[in-house]
C-alpha cells in the first residue's frame, strides 16, 4: 500500500515555477480549489501524448490547469475554457499571459459547461477536462463523447471528492452523480478508462 509519505512525493515529483504560483495565489483569493501539481502534471502529459492542438475545459478557475494544459499541447493549440465567473476568467487571462502565451492560444468563454458545450464543434476536440458543477458530470459525458475525436481524451476532475466516492455511506448529490460517471466511464465500450490518485482524482478516458 502506498503511504501518505509517497504521495506526497509524487504529487510534488514536477515543481510548479511562478506562474503557477502566481495563478494559485489568485485561486487563494477568490476561493477557488485549482487542481493538484500532481493532477496539474497529469493533464499536461495527457495533452502532449496525443499532441493535442484543441483542449475544451470546463471550470477555468484562476488558470492553473489552462497553464499545464497549455504547456503541453502543440506550439500552435488553442485552449477553449468555459466558467461561469468573468472574474475568474479575467484572472486566468493574466495567468496565461503573464506565463507568455499571446491571445490566440487561448479562447475564454463566460457560461455556464451545458450552455456552451453544445456550442462547441463535433470531434473537435483531442481533449475535454471537465472541473466544474459535479451534479452535472453525466451530461458533461454526453457532450464530452460527441466533442472529442476518436482517439481523444476526456478527463475528469475530483473523482475521488474528498474521500466521500469510495464511502458508499456517503449519498450526497455531488458523490452520487461522480459515483454514477465514474461507473459510466468504466463500463462504456467505446472507452478505454484510467483512474489516477492524483490531487483529487483524475478519471481519464480514451474514446477508441
Amino acid at each position: 500500500m502506498t503511504t501518505a509519505a509517497s504521495l506526497a512525493y509524487a504529487e510534488d515529483f514536477l515543481s510548479e515555477d511562478e506562474y503557477l504560483a502566481a495563478a494559485r495565489q489568485r485561486a487563494d483569493e477568490v476561493g477557488v480549489v485549482p487542481v493538484s501539481p500532481g493532477a496539474g502534471a497529469a493533464l499536461s502529459f495527457l495533452a502532449s501524448a496525443v499532441q493535442a492542438k484543441a483542449v475544451a475545459e470546463i471550470g477555468t478557475g484562476t488558470g492553473v490547469s489552462g497553464l499545464w494544459l497549455l504547456r503541453g499541447m502543440q506550439p500552435d493549440g488553442v485552449l477553449t475554457s468555459v466558467d461561469l465567473e468573468a472574474e475568474h476568467q479575467r484572472l486566468a487571462r493574466e495567468t496565461f499571459t503573464e506565463a507568455g502565451y499571446v491571445p490566440q492560444r487561448f479562447r475564454l468563454i463566460a457560461g455556464s459547461g451545458l450552455d456552451v458545450m453544445p456550442r462547441l464543434t463535433d470531434a473537435g476536440y483531442d481533449v475535454v477536462f471537465l472541473d466544474a458543477d459535479k451534479v452535472e458530470y453525466g451530461e458533461y459525458l454526453e457532450q464530452s463523447l460527441r466533442l472529442v475525436r476518436p482517439g481523444g481524451i476526456i478527463v475528469f476532475d475530483n473523482v475521488l471528492w474528498h474521500d466521500r466516492v469510495a464511502d458508499p455511506a456517503q449519498r450526497d448529490p455531488e458523490t452520487v452523480a461522480i459515483r454514477e460517471v465514474a461507473q459510466r466511464v468504466k463500463n462504456d465500450e467505446r472507452l478505454r478508462s484510467v483512474l489516477l490518485p492524483v490531487g483529487d482524482g483524475l478519471l481519464a478516458a480514451q474514446l477508441l
